[in-house]
């Protein structure tokens, strides 16, 4: 297996225990009044639950985004290196694979969003 295909399977598997740590904190629970009492005296508030499951999501998205822009880029350069004679056909086809990147990641600072005003 290619190191970068290991690097690939490490970072799904990583999101993916975050995307599953961030489930509790984004949910609204029926708690009993004495227990919000408790955790509202110890800082601890339904916003506050928002703000940590939205800073995860952002988080976690723009270091995949970075670490896949990242890889893009080296790859493009090497083969760059490799043929000069491709260099436009290869930056359009980064440009393109750049542009999708970025979008995952635009679209998880929605859902942050939608997770502190909506839920």
């Amino acid at each position: 297996m290619k190191k970068s295909a290991k690097i690939l399977a490490s970072v799904i598997m990583l999101l993916s225990v975050f995307a599953i740590l961030a489930i509790p904190f984004s949910t609204k629970a029926a708690e009993p009044a004495d227990e919000v009492a408790i955790t509202e005296e110890a800082g601890m508030s339904e916003t506050t639950g928002k703000a940590m499951a939205a800073a995860l999501v952002v988080g976690v998205a723009a270091s995949a985004g970075a670490i896949g822009m990242a890889l893009a880029i080296s790859k493009s350069s090497e083969s760059v290196a490799r043929q000069p004679e491709a260099s436009g056909k290869i930056q359009t086809l980064m440009m393109l694979g750049l542009v999708f990147v970025e979008t995952a990641i635009i679209y998880a600072l929605i859902v942050a969003i939608l997770i502190i005003f909506v839920l």
